[in-house]
């Protein structure tokens, strides 16, 4: 189950990068970080990913993190990765090159 979400990470910058667009990644990233976004709208987005209960389970106790978490924290989650998933970012990293 763990091999599987691993998968499901990897494919989705991939999708993106097929140039299907990266609305379904954003949506991913910023779904848990939202505290207006409760558990079970969580669980529903993902559900065309996840497969049993033990999957859900484990996706309500991510969102249960994010919601413990403060503003400031959650803030600078969203930074980290609004700055690892950017374009920039994700072409310098096919080619190479570094941001640096």
């Amino acid at each position: 189950m763990k091999l599987l979400r691993v998968l499901v990470l990897v494919a989705l910058p991939l999708y993106c990068l097929a140039g299907s667009g990266c609305l379904l990644l954003e949506e991913a990233i910023n779904k848990p970080i939202d505290s207006q976004v409760s558990i079970d709208e969580y669980q529903n987005f993902l559900r065309p990913f996840t497969y049993g209960l033990e999957t859900n389970e484990a996706i309500a106790q991510l969102k249960q993190c994010f919601l413990l978490l403060s503003d400031e924290t959650l803030s600078n989650f969203a930074l980290m990765m609004e700055t690892m998933v950017s374009p920039d970012v994700l072409s310098n990293q096919w080619t190479g090159t570094s941001r640096l």
